[in-house]
């Protein structure tokens, strides 16, 4: 093997070191997960960036994959997850890469109207929407009514991922590296109030940001509409990736290594060393 892969749980927070024996590249990546999801959905991303020669961190939110949970899922806020996501860029030998997931997306976006310049670039991967995630949210409740209702009553997103059917319908395609049910086992409980949190008013993009941005959208995305990933990549002046045949989760999807060499080709293009 080309690299070593370390596992570490400190002050509850879970943590996943990929470092390649022949290191090619000084910026690392952090890899940052989307809702339900943990630092164990980079994997697949993580193995093959170590083999080109790139370093890669990824971490679980609390209450997610191994980290502890110190809060009630249901009072979880985007503040209050950014809070660890700005920990780890801290944490960093330099400013890296921010490649970020669905709802770790929308905490990159969060970062660069924060601040941008402990960053190398952001790779936004099937995100949320640069400035509402009402149609995302409106798509999932017309398919499943019953359970979206549930969520609202009790601030609750778990109901929305309650079977490994429904994960299997809204994050992945056929024949993607993980089956529905293991898919399914990976996820937990998470908030509905950090999607609700992320409208007008109490939300407004970072349009003029500096940073290189690659945003990435799949083509069968059924959380988030491919076209609203498009019209958010013109928003930020970011460069666009649609991805044939995929769902919310490249990086779990049959097209997984196609999708990552892109985004590797386009830092080289940026000239990310």
């Amino acid at each position: 093997m080309s690299y070593s892969v370390e596992h570490t749980i400190q002050d509850g927070i879970e943590r996943i070191a990929y470092r390649p024996h022949k290191r090619k590249f000084k910026t690392p990546i952090l890899m940052q997960h989307g809702m339900w999801h943990g630092a164990w959905s980079w994997q697949p991303w993580q193995e093959l960036f170590a083999k080109w020669g790139w370093e890669s961190h990824a971490y679980s939110l609390p209450g997610h994959g191994k980290s502890t949970q110190r809060r009630s899922y249901r009072w979880c806020t985007l503040q209050y997850y950014y809070q660890f996501l700005a920990a780890e860029i801290k944490r960093m030998s330099r400013p890296p890469v921010l490649m970020g997931h669905s709802m770790g997306g929308a905490l990159t976006q969060w970062h660069l109207k924060k601040r941008s310049d402990d960053i190398a670039a952001a790779v936004l991967v099937a995100s949320w929407p640069s400035r509402s995630t009402m149609l995302s949210l409106f798509r999932v409740c017309r398919r499943y009514p019953l359970s979206a209702l549930r969520s609202f009553l009790t601030l609750s997103a778990q109901q929305v991922v309650a079977t490994p059917r429904r994960v299997g319908e809204l994050f992945i395609t056929e024949n993607a590296l993980l089956s529905p049910q293991e898919l399914h086992a990976g996820l937990c409980p998470d908030s509905l109030l950090i999607v609700l949190q992320y409208q007008p008013p109490f939300w407004k993009p970072p349009l003029h940001t500096r940073t290189p941005i690659l945003w990435l959208g799949g083509s069968k995305d059924v959380i988030t509409y491919e076209p609203i990933h498009r019209a958010s990549a013109v928003d930020y002046g970011a460069d666009y990736l649609m991805v044939e045949e995929a769902g919310h989760d490249l990086m779990l999807e049959k097209s997984s290594r196609q999708t990552a060499e892109s985004i590797h080709k386009w830092l080289a293009g940026k000239k990310i060393v």
